[in-house]
C-alpha cells in the first residue's frame, strides 16, 4: 500500500468513529485525530513520506514492527506505546517511516501492509484511548466496538 493510500484509508476509517475531532495543534503539517480531547492518531510527512502515528499495545507493537517494514517505533512519541505507519513505495528505501530497515533475518520480506490491517490498527488505537477515558465520557464500549469482542 503506498503512503498516500495509507493516510487516505486511515482518515476515512477514523472519521467513521463517534466523537472524533480533527485539528492541527502542532502546526498545519500535523493532522491530529482525537476522541474526547485525547489523541489516537496523527498524520504528517516524515522525510518526504506521508506517515501516521497510532497508539498500540506494547506487545502488539513489537510483533508488528518485526513483521512489517512499513511499521516502525512511533516518531517523536513513546516508542513503547506508539507506532509509525508509512506505506511501502516501489523505490528502494522509501516508505520505511522513521528510517528502520528490515531485520537481519529478513522477517519483513514479502509481508506487506494491507487495508484490513490498517483498519484494525486505527480501530485498536481509537479503542485503547477510549478505554482510558472515564466511563461516563466514553462514546463507545471499547471492548465490543467494531466487533472487537468477536476476535480470538
Amino acid at each position: 500500500m503506498d503512503p498516500d493510500t495509507v493516510l487516505r484509508v486511515a482518515h476515512e476509517q477514523a472519521m467513521k468513529y463517534p466523537s472524533v475531532a480533527v485539528g492541527h495543534p502542532f502546526g498545519p503539517e500535523y493532522t491530529v485525530y482525537k476522541v474526547r480531547g485525547k489523541m489516537f492518531m496523527m498524520a504528517y510527512e516524515l522525510r518526504g513520506t506521508p506517515s501516521l502515528n497510532l497508539k498500540i499495545d506494547p506487545l502488539d507493537g513489537e510483533v508488528l514492527r518485526d513483521a512489517y517494514a512499513e511499521i516502525t517505533p512511533g516518531y517523536h512519541m513513546n516508542k513503547l506505546h506508539w507506532i509509525t505507519v508509512a506505506g511501502a513505495s516501489t523505490d528502494a528505501g522509501v516508505g520505511k517511516g522513521a528510517g528502520a530497515s528490515t531485520t537481519a533475518g529478513g522477517t519483513s520480506d514479502g509481508v506487506r501492509l494491507d487495508a484490513e490491517l490498517l483498519h484494525d490498527l486505527v480501530l485498536e488505537s481509537y479503542c485503547l484511548v477510549v478505554a482510558k477515558l472515564p466511563r461516563k465520557d466514553r462514546p463507545v464500549d471499547p471492548v465490543s466496538f467494531g466487533g472487537r469482542d468477536r476476535e480470538e
